[in-house]
């Protein structure tokens, strides 16, 4: 399957009218933190359009807010990248470094990062700035999920770094999948984005609890369908159509089938919760206000399931290089071009 491999939503994705306006703050933001440290590391990114992306998932922040946005959207995917598959003695420094990224939320904002790199030197500017306004409760939530990504982040490359990436079964690497895709705190974002909260006890319901699920499931999947030929070259089993074609010794295109099967029966099942929102909130007595939030907060996960999609069909990260191209740094299975994670 290749990256343009269409789905059928039933909702729009609007796209934020302060994109221009904030990528052009962004790339300079990016440029001037060290987070980019060669040209050929700033093309490689730019490439990428991650202010595309954020524009669509977050389109209704402010002018601000949506280069806040951006910078801390471009923090993960960078980090994501510093895995140097050639070298594997790296899986330790990226532990460290998630392990301050991991502690920067629950500690006072503004602090300075005891593990000094570009990337936590960023993510302690950006988190100051993200929390701004919002509740301990929201804030202690984002951080419980953003943990949470950055554990499965690490466990990932000490997998490849043993030689193990390849070896989870489907139920093993669904499960996981859910935890790297980094959805949940993404989701929690639209609410900074908005100046929202959803109510605790909605969010705590089974019935939005598995929504978030489905809705990581569905992108995660998504993900994996667009960037597939790209990782293939790469050699990387962290895809669910490789997965499948191990696990079930099918060929390659009953598992990119059964990939858009499993993709389109998660998108189902989270239209068919969704619809059942109004009676959850019939059930949990919410007053006008407090539905008015709920309702947001669903929309933030449909601007998550549209955008990123939208993004996706067109991102040059999720490209393939052709044949007798020269593959970029990443296209060759080394990671980003640049080191983030030393000084």
């Amino acid at each position: 399957m290749s990256q343009d491999v269409r789905f059928d939503l039933p909702f729009s994705t609007p796209v934020s009218e302060h994109l221009e306006y904030a990528r052009a703050r962004h790339l300079r933001w990016v440029w001037d933190m060290g987070l980019v440290r060669s040209r050929a590391g700033f093309d490689e990114y730019r490439s990428w359009d991650l202010p595309q992306a954020a524009a669509r998932t977050y389109p209704y922040a402010s002018a601000e807010d949506m280069v806040v946005l951006m910078n801390w959207f471009s923090l993960a995917f960078l980090f994501d990248d510093q895995f140097d598959a050639g070298r594997p003695d790296r899986a330790d420094v990226i532990a460290d470094v998630a392990r301050e990224l991991i502690a920067t939320p629950l500690r006072p904002a503004g602090g300075t990062p005891r593990v000094v790199c570009p990337i936590t030197v960023a993510w302690a500017q950006v988190w100051e700035h993200l929390s701004d306004g919002m509740s301990l409760t929201w804030q202690t939530r984002f951080a419980a999920s953003w943990g949470r990504f950055l554990v499965a982040h690490c466990e990932e490359v000490d997998l490849a770094a043993r030689g193990l990436a390849g070896t989870l079964g489907l139920d093993e690497y669904t499960a996981f999948r859910r935890r790297t895709v980094g959805i949940h705190h993404s989701i929690d974002a639209g609410e900074r984005s908005r100046g929202f909260e959803v109510p605790a006890r909605a969010m705590a319901h089974p019935l939005m609890e598995r929504m978030r699920d489905l809705a990581a499931d569905t992108i995660g999947f998504m993900n994996d369908i667009h960037s597939f030929e790209r990782e293939r070259r790469r050699g990387d089993g962290h895809n669910l159509i490789a997965v499948l074609h191990r696990e079930r010794g099918c060929s390659w295109e009953e598992a990119a089938a059964e990939a858009y099967r499993m993709t389109t029966a998660c998108l189902d099942e989270y239209l068919e919760l969704e619809a059942r929102v109004p009676r959850m909130c019939d059930e949990l007595a919410l007053d006008a206000d407090e539905r008015e939030r709920v309702d947001k907060g669903v929309q933030a996960i449909q601007h998550w399931i549209g955008g990123n999609y939208e993004w996706a069909l067109t991102s040059g990260r999720y490209a393939a290089s052709k044949e007798g191209e020269v593959a970029t740094a990443e296209q060759a299975g080394r990671g980003s071009v640049d080191d983030l994670l030393t000084v």
